[in-house]
C-alpha cells in the first residue's frame, strides 16, 4: 500500500489577498449609516430593562454611490437574508452592556462582513484522479462483488446472474 510521507514540507498555496476593511473605511464613512436603538436580551441585569443597548445599524445599499454596481451585485447575493426589500443592509449587535460599545460591535461586523464578500474568490484548479487511487477503487469494487457473490445461495459457486424465486420472479 502506498504510504505518504507526512513530514515532508507542504507547498505554500497562494490564497486571494483579502480586501482589507481599511480600504472599505475610506470608501464607506460612517456617516451614512443610520442607527436605532432597542432594548436587548443580552448582558446588563436590570438595566437591561430600562435602557436601549441593542443596536441596529441599517446602511442603504441601492442609495450607496461609493460602492460600483458590480460590487452591489456581489453584496446583495451574499448578503440577501439582511437584506430588506427597500435594499436596506441591517447589521445588529447586541452582545455588550453599553450602547456606544454595540454600535462600535455592529460597525465592525459591517467592514468586516463586506470584506468578506468583497474579497475575491481563489478559483478551482481541476486535478486528475491518481492512477493508483483508480487502481484501489477498482480492486475495492472486486473484493466487494466476490464478498457478494459469496453470499448468494449455496450451490454452484461459479453460476452468476439473478436466482429466481418459486414463483419465478427475480
Amino acid at each position: 500500500m502506498f504510504k505518504m510521507n507526512t513530514n515532508a514540507a507542504i507547498p505554500h498555496k497562494r490564497l486571494p489577498t483579502p480586501f482589507p476593511s481599511e480600504r472599505l473605511r475610506e470608501r464607506i464613512p460612517e456617516d451614512v449609516f443610520v442607527f436605532r436603538f432597542s432594548r436587548s436580551a443580552g448582558p446588563g441585569g436590570q438595566n437591561v430593562n430600562k435602557v436601549n443597548t441593542r443596536v441596529t445599524l441599517l446602511f442603504d445599499l441601492t442609495a450607496n454611490e461609493e460602492l460600483t454596481p458590480a460590487e452591489k451585485r456581489r453584496i446583495a447575493a451574499a448578503l440577501s437574508g439582511r437584506i430588506s426589500s427597500e435594499g436596506i443592509l441591517r447589521v445588529t449587535s447586541s452582545r455588550m452592556r453599553s450602547q456606544r460599545a454595540n454600535r462600535e460591535t455592529a460597525t465592525e461586523r459591517f467592514y468586516e462582513l463586506l470584506a468578506k464578500v468583497l474579497t475575491p474568490r481563489r478559483p478551482r484548479k481541476a486535478t486528475r484522479i491518481p492512477y493508483r487511487s483508480r487502481l484501489q477503487r477498482l480492486e475495492n469494487k472486486r473484493i466487494h462483488a466476490e464478498t457478494k457473490r459469496l453470499r448468494g445461495p449455496v450451490g454452484n459457486p461459479q453460476e452468476t446472474g439473478t436466482q429466481r424465486n418459486k414463483r419465478g420472479r427475480s
